[in-house]
């Protein structure tokens, strides 16, 4: 059967010695997360993931939800018990404002927590994970009335939250959605229409349901330019705040998926449902796009997450498994075999997805650090940089940190052999639960096209160009430290591979748009390489001054972190030229078969 270890000191040493969480005491909420708080909330959020959540995820995807005649949706056995562990320790609310029920503590200490929850159980994390997106939405977009009405019992989670987009017929081109609400006397709106593929749209875990649906008002304009959001209950809200009638809104059926089984993946009816406008009619989508990029940042990390599990299992396995001998010499000459970890291409896989999951864990918590700078600081220029990075950075994690969770998954199945193809060593569920993060909040191939067609060339290239400047005075600021130079050559030489790469769009892109269109994923992900690499450099720095200042207790771990810092830069960072090369390559032979020669 799989296991799962919270890898919290990993996390620590980010937060801590990467990062220095602590130098960002000024902004709010960062004060009350001290160093010793920090440790005592991840090890508890340790603890939760692993007794509370994983036990459930192996006989969660086996059981599956269940869709009845009334159209009610229950959860697999333990799920229910395990969200209300969940929901009255305040994980929910962690890093939301104290006003609505929150803690107030840092975005970075929430997702650090939700990789350890997600690892361990993602279909049923995907539950609060999305409340906690439609939370993001109403804070920014909501009025004040509808944040008091709908906030502090989403935010203690006895109420549940989703996002309704995608229909039969339109999934990224959402200025073809068809959905309706017609306006009422009383300043609500009758919303009729069919959603599809909406996760945690029905369940039996909270006593309410919040959907954020996307539809046009009748009359407004075609295309994107005439999409609205509105809040639609699962139970209608009396001025009591309490839960009343129901609403017309009802599953009518749930999705038979590849993965994430244990998460009701819903068709949803409105049929002249009750709804509330979100926000100024006709901007719905910049209301939805802030939950959008919550759930974009909360699906590169689902790529860490099942990554993370992948490897664990992977390496547990390779440990004990005996099959073969070291081409070197017997390792184990008192057994008959060797344990497969001793062979060369064995270590291969568990370095390459190892090298990974650190690189990425630093990407992902430093991205979320970007989005607290550009949420709490009080300095406006410094608010500004942060939000620009973020911006850029965002459908690189989601889409690189999902695409290789995927291929992770698949290569830690792998070491198992023909074990890893039987369900009851649960490899399986990580390669079937990995793919659908690839897909959702917007196909990787969309995120790539987002990255090249516009989140690059945004106000006259100003993102790329900080990021570049913070990567590019890192490696001079370090060139002569000798402990240093062999990580900042590699990564000087990704960093001119990702700029030449950059200008070769700027100078053939622009008059044959079909070559952005050609390079963009090939882009994603040497931009993706690059920032990796970066967060290897500053890892292998943090562990050279921790090694310097004669850290006893962690001196194998700081090794170790350095090894690993080698192995990417030797065998992963010079896919950088591979991913250049491509690039260069352009679209001509891409695009000149014919469509019927397909």
């Amino acid at each position: 059967m799989p296991v799962y270890k919270a890898p919290v000191n990993d996390t620590l040493f980010v937060l801590n010695d990467v990062l220095g969480l602590e130098r960002y005491n000024n902004l709010p909420g960062f004060a009350d997360a001290t160093p010793d708080m920090i440790e005592a909330i991840l090890g508890e959020a340790g603890r939760v993931a692993e007794e509370a959540l994983f036990p459930l995820n192996y006989s969660g995807d086996q059981q599956g939800c269940a869709r009845h005649d009334d159209a009610s949706v229950s959860t697999p056995k333990g799920f229910k018990e395990a969200y209300k562990a969940y929901r009255e320790g305040g994980w929910i609310g962690l890093a939301v404002p104290e006003e609505f029920g929150g803690q107030g503590l840092p975005y970075t200490l929430h997702t650090a927590v939700g990789e350890y929850t997600s690892a361990a159980n993602m279909s049923l994390m995907m539950y609060p994970g999305l409340t906690q997106g439609a939370i993001a939405a109403l804070l920014v977009h909501g009025s004040d009335e509808q944040k008091a009405t709908y906030l502090p019992k989403m935010v203690d989670g006895t109420w549940s939250g989703t996002m309704n987009l995608t229909e039969p017929h339109c999934g990224t081109d959402l200025g073809m959605l068809r959905t309706k609400a017609v306006p009422q006397a009383d300043g609500s709106y009758k919303i009729s229409g069919q959603k599809i593929f909406i996760s945690a749209g029905e369940h039996d875990l909270t006593d309410n349901i919040i959907h954020l649906v996307l539809a046009r008002i009748e009359g407004a304009p075609e295309g994107t330019k005439g999409i609205s959001l509105f809040i639609v209950p699962k139970f209608l809200v009396g001025k009591d705040g309490a839960a009343g009638a129901r609403n017309a809104v009802s599953c009518g059926a749930i999705e038979h998926k590849m993965g994430i089984h244990a998460n009701a993946t819903c068709v949803m009816n409105y049929d002249e449902a009750t709804g509330f406008l979100i926000g100024a009619e006709n901007r719905g989508l910049n209301a939805m796009f802030v939950m959008m990029n919550e759930a974009r940042l909360m699906v590169g990390l689902q790529g860490i997450a099942i990554s993370e599990i992948a490897y664990q299992n992977a390496a547990s396995y390779a440990r004990d498994r005996i099959q073969g001998r070291s081409l070197s010499g017997p390792k184990a000459p008192d057994k008959k075999a060797d344990p497969i970890i001793v062979h060369p291409d064995i270590r291969r896989t568990l370095m390459t997805i190892r090298a990974f999951n650190e690189a990425g864990r630093a990407f992902l918590l430093w991205t979320a650090l970007k989005s607290d700078i550009a949420h709490r600081a009080s300095d406006e220029q410094e608010r500004q940089t942060a939000d620009d990075i973020l911006g850029l950075v965002t459908p690189i994690l989601k889409g690189v940190m999902t695409d290789k969770g995927f291929d992770h998954a698949v290569m830690a199945q792998q070491v198992f052999g023909g074990h890893g193809y039987i369900e009851e060593h649960g490899m399986s569920q990580y390669v079937r639960d990995a793919r659908i993060a690839m897909i959702y909040e917007g196909a990787n191939g969309i995120q790539a096209l987002d990255l090249v067609g516009r989140k690059l060339a945004l106000n006259g290239g100003r993102a790329a160009m900080a990021l570049f400047k913070e990567i590019g005075d890192f490696c001079e600021e370090n060139r002569s430290n000798d402990k240093l130079s062999f990580f900042t050559k590699h990564l000087k030489k990704g960093l001119n591979d990702a700029q030449g790469a950059t200008m070769w769009f700027m100078q053939n892109a622009m008059a044959k748009p079909d070559n952005a269109g050609a390079g963009s994923t090939d882009y994603m992900h040497l931009f993706g390489l690059v920032i990796l690499g970066y967060m290897w450099a500053k890892m292998a720095k943090a562990a050279e001054d921790g090694l310097a200042s004669g850290d006893a207790a962690r001196e194998d771990y700081l090794k170790n972190k350095l090894v690993t810092a080698r192995f990417f830069m030797e065998r992963l960072m010079p896919e950088t030229a591979l991913r250049k090369a491509r690039i260069e390559a352009g679209a001509h032979t891409m695009m000149e078969l014919a469509a019927e020669a397909f």
